[in-house]
C-alpha cells in the first residue's frame, strides 16, 4: 500500500509512508480574503448588537473559515454563543481566542465568563488569575476576580444561617426562642443568610454567638475560655431576656418598618393586596431609604396587573436605592421586574431592553434565560411582519433580469430580499445559490442549496446546483452524489448526467497542484477542523511510520470519514 500526502507536508512520495502537512498549510489570508473577513465581522458585530444572535454566529464562522488564526474572531464567536446560553461553545471558542493570542486579556475574560456559567467556579477564579498575569493592569479582569473571589466565598463557607430548617432549631432552644420575637433579630438572620461574607462584622453581637453555639451544636464560649484562659469569660446574658441593644441594632423607625413588612408580606401571601399595599406604605413612612418596601409595592401591582402602575414604582426604588447605595443585586431584581411587565404585555422590545439592564448589574440565569426567550420571540415577529409574497415575486422578477445581464452582486441582493420577504420558497434559494456560484463563493452556494433541498426534498435544481458548487470546490466524491440524487428524482435530467460524468473524468485524471491543494483546502471548514484536532494529527502522524495501521483506523467510521474527506480533497492520496 503506498500513502502520500501533498508534497510540501514532506519532500517527496516514498513508499509506505504517510507523510504530514507543515505548517505552511496555514499561511495568512491574502489581502482580498482580509477584506472580506473584516466585512462579515463587521456584520456579525452588527448583528449581535441587534440582537440576532443567530446570524453573528453564521458571519464570525464563516470570517473563521477563511481566517482561523483570528482571535478577535473566536473572541467575538464566544461572546454570541454565551449570549445564547450555548456555554459550551463559548468555552471552546474563549479558550481558543487565548491559544492564539496568549497575552490578550479579553480571551481570559470569556474563558471566565462561559466557566462561571457552566458552575465551574474554580476554574473561572484560576482563569482570571492567569489573564491577570499577562495583563496585569486589566481592570476588567480584575473586577472579574473579585466578583469570582466573593461567589466563592458564599459557596465555599459553612453557612449556618442558611440550613432550611433554621427557624425551627433557634425556635426549639431555650437560649434562642425568645431572641425570635425581636424584629431585629429576625433581620440579622435574614442578612446573615444571604450575605454570609458579613458574618466576621457581626460577631461581636453576643447574639450572634449564642445562635452559632445553637446551630452548631457546639460551646463556643468555653472554646474560647480554653485559648485565651487569663481573662474572664463575659457574663451569660439571661436565657429570657434578650441581649442590651448594641450599636449594630437597628434604629427604632428601622424595626417598626421591617415589622410592617412582615405584616405586608403576611397579606401578600395570602392575596390581600390591599392591606399588603397599606403595612408597605407604613413600612416607607418609617424607613423612606430602603428601596425593598417600594419594589414590594411594585410586586403587588404587578400581580393585580398594574404594569404601569408598577413600573412607575420600580424606578423610584431604583433611584432610592442608588441614592442609598443598596445592594446592585437590588437594582437588577427591580429592572428584571419592568422586564417581567412589559413581556406579560407582549411588549418584547421593552422587555428586552430592560432585562439586559437587569443582566448589566447583575447577571443570573432566570433573568438571562427570559431576555432569550423574549429576543427569540421578538426576531420572529419581526421576520413574519416583514413576509411579502408578492413583493418577493417582484424582487425575484428584478433578480432574474440582473441575472441574465450578468450583474450577479445586483441579482443576489434582489434574491437576498426576497428571501427575507418569503423565506419559505425554495426557488429563491437556489436562484440565489446560482449567483453565488458564478460569485466563486461556493461555500454560500453549497448553504443555500442545502436550505433549498430542505424545503422542497423534490426540487431537482436543489441537487443539481448543489452538485455544481461541490464540482467547483473539486470535491468530485460529495457531487457525484448530489448528482445521484438529481437523477433518482430524474433520470433523464442532461444536467445532472453531464455533472455526473464530468466528475468521474476529473476524479480520475485528477493532477492538481500542491499550492492549489492547499488553497482549496484552506476555504473548507471541514478540512481545517480535521487538521486541528489532536487526535487526528496522532493518528496521521501514526501512518507515517506505519502505513499499515490505516487499515486499523479505518474500522472506525468516525476516524474513516475525516480520512475520506482528506483523500477527497486530495491532501491524502492512496494508490
Amino acid at each position: 500500500m503506498r500513502i502520500s500526502f501533498i508534497p510540501n507536508w514532506q519532500p517527496a512520495v516514498v513508499e509506505g509512508e504517510a507523510l504530514l502537512a507543515r505548517s505552511s498549510f496555514w499561511k495568512e489570508p491574502h489581502a482580498c480574503t482580509m477584506e472580506k473577513v473584516s466585512a462579515l465581522k463587521d456584520q456579525g458585530n452588527k448583528a449581535l448588537s441587534a440582537g440576532n444572535i443567530d446570524e453573528a454566529v453564521r458571519c464570525y464562522t464563516e470570517a473563521l473559515a477563511l481566517d482561523p488564526s483570528n482571535h478577535v474572531l473566536f473572541s467575538n464567536r464566544s461572546a454570541a454563543y454565551a449570549k445564547k446560553g450555548n456555554y459550551e461553545n463559548a468555552l471552546q471558542d474563549a479558550c481558543q481566542t487565548i491559544k492564539i493570542k496568549p497575552d490578550w486579556g479579553k480571551g481570559y475574560s470569556r474563558k471566565a465568563a462561559a466557566l462561571e456559567f457552566l458552575g465551574r467556579l474554580e476554574d473561572a477564579k484560576a482563569t482570571y488569575q492567569e489573564g491577570i498575569r499577562q495583563e496585569p493592569n486589566n481592570q476588567q479582569l480584575k473586577e472579574g476576580l473579585q466578583n469570582i473571589e466573593a461567589r466563592l466565598a458564599e459557596k465555599s463557607m459553612m453557612n449556618p444561617f442558611a440550613m432550611p430548617n433554621l427557624y425551627q432549631k433557634l425556635e426549639n432552644d431555650p437560649r434562642t426562642r425568645e431572641l425570635l420575637s425581636d424584629p431585629s433579630y429576625r433581620e440579622l438572620l435574614e442578612q446573615l443568610r444571604n450575605k454570609p461574607a458579613e458574618l466576621g462584622t457581626k460577631l461581636q453581637d453576643p447574639r450572634v454567638m449564642t445562635t452559632l453555639s445553637v446551630l452548631l451544636g457546639l460551646n463556643l464560649s468555653e472554646m474560647e475560655e480554653e485559648e485565651e484562659p487569663t481573662p474572664p469569660p463575659p457574663p451569660k446574658p439571661k436565657e429570657t431576656q434578650p441581649p442590651p441593644p448594641k450599636e449594630e441594632d437597628l434604629p427604632e423607625n428601622k424595626r417598626k418598618a421591617l415589622k410592617e413588612k412582615e405584616l405586608g408580606n403576611a397579606a401578600y401571601k395570602n392575596k390581600d393586596f390591599e392591606k399588603a399595599l397599606k403595612h408597605y406604605e407604613e413600612a416607607i413612612k418609617h424607613d423612606p431609604t430602603n428601596m425593598t418596601y417600594i419594589s414590594n409595592q411594585a410586586a403587588v401591582h404587578f400581580e393585580r396587573g398594574d404594569f404601569e402602575k408598577c413600573r412607575d414604582l420600580c424606578d423610584k426604588a431604583i433611584d432610592v436605592g442608588r441614592e442609598n447605595r443598596e445592594d446592585y443585586r437590588q437594582i437588577a431584581k427591580a429592572l428584571a421586574r419592568i422586564g417581567n411587565s412589559y413581556f406579560k404585555q407582549e411588549k418584547y422590545k421593552e422587555a428586552v431592553q430592560y432585562f439586559n439592564k437587569s443582566l448589566t448589574e447583575h447577571r443570573t440565569p432566570d433573568v438571562l434565560k427570559k431576555c432569550q426567550q423574549a429576543e427569540k420571540i421578538l426576531k420572529e415577529q419581526e421576520k413574519l411582519a416583514y413576509i411579502d409574497p408578492e413583493l418577493a415575486l417582484e424582487e425575484k422578477n428584478k433578480g432574474n433580469d440582473a441575472f441574465q445581464k450578468g450583474d450577479y452582486p445586483l441579482a443576489m441582493k434582489h434574491y437576498s430580499e426576497a428571501i427575507k420577504r418569503n423565506p419559505n420558497d425554495a426557488k429563491l434559494f437556489s436562484n440565489r445559490a446560482a449567483c453565488y456560484t458564478k460569485l466563486l463563493e461556493f461555500q454560500l452556494a453549497l448553504k443555500d442549496c442545502e436550505e433549498c433541498i430542505k424545503l422542497e426534498p423534490s426540487f431537482i435544481k436543489g441537487y443539481t446546483r448543489k452538485g455544481a458548487a461541490l464540482e467547483a470546490m473539486k470535491d468530485f466524491s460529495k457531487a457525484m452524489d448530489a448528482y445521484q440524487k438529481a437523477l433518482e428524482l430524474d433520470s433523464s435530467s442532461k444536467e445532472a448526467t453531464e455533472g455526473m460524468q464530468r466528475c468521474m473524468v476529473s476524479q480520475a485524471m485528477r493532477n492538481d497542484s500542491p499550492e492549489e491543494v492547499k488553497k482549496r483546502a484552506m476555504a473548507d471548514p471541514e478540512v481545517q477542523q480535521i487538521m486541528s484536532d489532536p487526535a487526528m494529527r496522532m493518528i496521521l502522524e501514526q501512518m507515517q511510520k506505519d502505513p499499515q495501521a490505516l487499515s486499523d483506523h479505518l474500522k472506525n467510521p468516525v476516524i474513516a470519514q475525516k480520512i475520506q474527506k482528506l483523500i477527497d480533497v486530495g491532501l491524502i492520496a492512496i494508490r
